[in-house]
């Protein structure tokens, strides 16, 4: 098996399509849900973790059945082609439901479509690149996913100006074209070398993982969960924390978030590089020690400052401090998230590649259905003060990091002489 930049590349085609889907979502509807149904914060906070409520009972054992299928097409393939077009179908129409449950009914197939595929296309990449590659590998493949992301909030924020369901739209003939790309252009293994004879079972992988007297998959497991709740507790409500904290208007929340993702994108390739000089680990706790303080700063600092312009960019527009901490959040943001998924699967052997994927978007998952409540309620406890958004994200980030501390496998395997 050899790394080649050009196949990881169009690989990633696969995870623009999922990032410009979730990117455009989480921007758009929380809006749509506060502005168009009147819907409470604790009740939007449940809101946007269905899609992971349907995420966590879909996607690890879909992982762990992408392993065992064999079919002419791949293991893999299969359920990207049955699962994006529906999606991108039901995607279209959320913005057209004009009561709250059609756009439920919308979402609903939108989430379990998703749920469907994720996991197979993102195991698709250790299966067709060495272990010492897999972080430059992830990386590539998270530039791309990046790339789908600034679509999704620049673009799709002057879009929203002009019609709401215009993002949607987008992002539906975005996912078709992606899919084709990966459909077209990769081709799967048709071997998978094994350490074992049995076959990959998810349940059986988690049993091993928590009576392993080396913890150290228990321990990474463990943190991807704490800092997922912080991520996504802030991402759920941050345009919603634009509008009603810094008094800015429904679009110029999804710029900054765009701004967020373009350094996300810039440093994603240079954040594989340097876990596999500096080391996974170490990069990785770099990076939550970076996010952990760019959220602070958005908590303590006064709106005043917050919103106060720097400067003006050709594509980014206007950058207010709050957009320079957030390209810093998106610094730190690479440095962990490019380097997490190849630690995981590098704790096992490639026939389990995705099964141990399945076991990093459970625990991503279950972080993501935690996060967007936990600030859900704290928003609406605290007499609906959206700056304490920023205020629980800080304390997970912590807590991921004395994690981190006692992992002590996951980096990249050496190659045999």
């Amino acid at each position: 098996m050899r790394f080649n930049y050009g196949k990881i590349f169009l690989l990633g085609f696969g995870f623009f399509g999922v990032s410009v889907i979730w990117a455009t979502y989480n921007a758009f509807v929380p809006l749509f849900l506060a502005n168009k149904f009147n819907l409470q914060p604790a009740m939007i906070g449940f809101f946007m973790t269905l899609d992971n409520i349907a995420a966590l009972f879909i996607q690890p054992p879909v992982g762990a059945w992408s392993d065992r299928l064999r079919t002419p097409i791949g293991r893999r393939m299969p359920f990207m082609l049955i699962g994006a077009p529906i999606g991108a179908a039901v995607f279209g129409l959320i913005p057209l439901a004009s009561v709250l449950p059609i756009f439920v009914a919308c979402t609903t197939t939108l989430l379990l479509s998703m749920a469907l595929w994720r996991t197979p296309i993102v195991a698709l990449m250790p299966d067709i690149t060495p272990s010492q590659y897999r972080s430059q590998a992830n990386g590539i493949i998270n530039f791309m996913g990046g790339i789908g992301s600034i679509i999704a909030f620049l673009i799709g924020a002057k879009l929203y100006d002009m019609n709401p369901a215009y993002p949607f739209w987008l992002g539906s003939a975005l996912v078709v074209l992606a899919v084709l790309m990966v459909f077209i252009f990769i081709r799967e293994p048709k071997e998978y070398e094994s350490t074992s004879q049995e076959k990959p079972d998810m349940i059986k992988s988690l049993r091993e993982v928590l009576a392993e007297k080396e913890k150290s998959a228990l321990f990474v497991l463990l943190a991807i969960f704490a800092w997922f709740v912080a991520y996504n507790a802030v991402e759920a409500f941050f345009t919603l924390y634009a509008v009603n904290h810094l008094g800015l208007q429904e679009s110029d929340g999804a710029r900054l978030l765009g701004q967020m993702s373009l350094f996300f994108v810039i440093f994603a390739l240079p954040a594989g590089f340097i876990g596999s000089r500096l080391g996974r680990r170490r990069t990785i706790m770099t990076g939550i020690v970076g996010l952990a303080a760019c959220l602070l700063l958005m908590y303590f600092l006064p709106v005043e400052t917050l919103i106060t312009q720097i400067t003006k960019l050709p594509v980014v527009g206007v950058v207010p401090v709050t957009g320079l901490v957030l390209m810093l959040a998106g610094i730190s943001w690479s440095l962990i998230n490019i380097n997490s998924l190849p630690m995981v699967v590098d704790m096992t052997d490639t026939a389990r590649a995705g099964t141990y994927t399945g076991l990093y978007y459970l625990f991503s998952t279950l972080a993501a259905i935690a996060g967007p409540n936990i600030n859900g309620w704290i928003v609406q406890l605290t007499g609906k003060d959206y700056r304490n958004v920023m205020i629980a994200a800080p304390f997970f980030m912590v807590m991921a990091f004395i994690f981190m501390l006692r992992v002590r496998r996951g980096e990249a395997k050496k190659v045999a002489a």
